[in-house]
């Protein structure tokens, strides 16, 4: 986007940073006129300094052709990363996590690991769940005025991972800072426009250290936490290797509290602008949990895409593409696609169907997090609704300068 309002293709370039830091409105209106007239239109690839500079990429926009793509790992491959530019070599210790991963890797590992992952498991945890939702809103009404992020988004899911897997709380906040160097590389907040490489590896590597201290720990001494129990884990004869836990553990510290932040965040931005809403869920807050919750997701859309590259030559929804090229599944614009949702530009949390993809596309790689991040932000808002009715937005978000999560980095609010 050229700067102004989208008038037309030719004001589209989802490559250039300008895109992204524009308006919302801004935003919505260019992935319109894509899915529109040109639902798998090609760009050229940002620029990354961190990162070896590819072909290009095909943006796929409409809800259907992300669906389907989704549902074709045959074709449409995750192994060859899911961020738009190259991975580094130097990377892959640290990033190859089974989100990277194809079959039969990749299933291997979830058999694996998911079931500290299922509805049943979630519930378990529902009362800490609840219980650190109170002490965070009870620190809110003492202190008052705050940074919304940093002392509410960011705490809950941050907490409840750390307490999965046996962290201590003395090391939250340095999982916290280095989950911010990784996720937000781009942003000169968290990493230099010198050298940002160096600042990501060395971030990543500290938090594969930390893990790799914690399953050492656990082998020795297994305790009744997620690390302990995956450590251990022999599933039908199947173990992780330490590598594996490593990377394990590192999406699952990452994605973990990314996006349940960033949708918890948004939730708050989405109350504020629509009093109706907000009146009408504290309302009768049990009523409306379930689907506002899910709306939140929906409007947040917490990461904007995941990439796919092409196995073979093949075809999509009656496009060819060859094998190798480069696909972007916008999970941004599919939960905005008016075949699929009737004015999706408004916020309405009593939307029922809802079938959006802010946790993935139904396939193998569907978020296997989906049920915990759902909890955590039900939680979090029925504490604020009740005890906190005041609560709101007190200033504009301050985003996150990315292509890939639709993050907030700061939020100022009032009670």
């Amino acid at each position: 986007m050229r700067g102004g309002d989208v008038t037309g293709l030719a004001d589209i370039d989802l490559s250039q940073g300008g895109f992204w830091a524009a308006p919302y409105t801004e935003r919505a209106a260019a992935f319109e006129v894509l899915r529109r007239e040109r639902p798998f239109a090609f760009f050229e690839e940002p620029h990354v300094p961190w990162a070896r500079h590819g072909p290009g990429f095909y943006a796929v926009t409409r809800y259907a052709d992300v669906v389907e793509a989704s549902r074709r790992p045959g074709d449409f491959s995750n192994a060859e990363g899911i961020m738009v530019f190259e991975r580094p070599p130097e990377s892959v210790e640290f990033f190859d996590s089974m989100i990277n991963m194809d079959d039969p890797r990749h299933a291997r590992l979830r058999r694996i690991v998911s079931r500290a992952f299922t509805p049943g498991m979630i519930a378990q945890l529902e009362e800490q769940i609840r219980q650190v939702a109170a002490e965070i809103v009870d620190e809110l009404l003492e202190r008052g005025p705050c940074d919304f992020v940093t002392e509410v988004a960011e705490r809950l899911p941050l907490t409840i991972i750390c307490r999965m897997m046996g962290l201590p709380e003395s090391r939250h906040r340095f999982v916290a800072e280095r989950t911010n160097i990784i996720l937000g590389a781009g942003d000169s907040e968290y990493t230099p426009e010198e050298n940002p490489a160096v600042t990501i590896l060395t971030a990543a590597a500290e938090l594969s250290g930390l893990v790799k201290e914690l399953a050492a720990e656990r082998i020795e001494n297994p305790a009744g936490d997620l690390a302990s129990k995956l450590v251990n884990a022999n599933i039908d004869g199947e173990s992780l290797t330490p590598r594996e836990l490593g990377s394990f553990f590192g999406i699952l510290l990452q994605a973990g509290n990314e996006t349940t932040r960033t949708a918890i965040s948004h939730g708050l931005v989405l109350l504020t602008e629509h009093p109706d809403q907000k009146r009408l869920w504290a309302g009768d807050f049990e009523r409306y949990a379930a689907t506002a919750t899910e709306e939140i997701v929906r409007v947040a859309s917490p990461i904007i895409y995941m990439r796919r590259t092409a196995t073979r030559d093949c075809e999509l929804n009656g496009r060819r593409f060859g094998k190798g090229d480069k696909l972007l599944l916008y999970y941004w614009s599919a939960n905005r696609d008016e075949t699929v949702f009737d004015a999706p530009d408004r916020f309405d949390i009593t939307r029922s169907p809802n079938p959006h993809l802010g946790f993935g596309a139904p396939g193998p790689h569907y978020c296997l997090g989906a049920h915990l991040a759902r909890s955590e932000i039900t939680a979090i808002f029925r504490e604020l609704l009740a005890r906190a009715p005041g609560v709101h937005a007190a200033g504009k978000p301050d985003r996150l300068r990315s292509n890939f999560l639709n993050g907030i980095k700061h939020l100022p609010c009032s009670v």
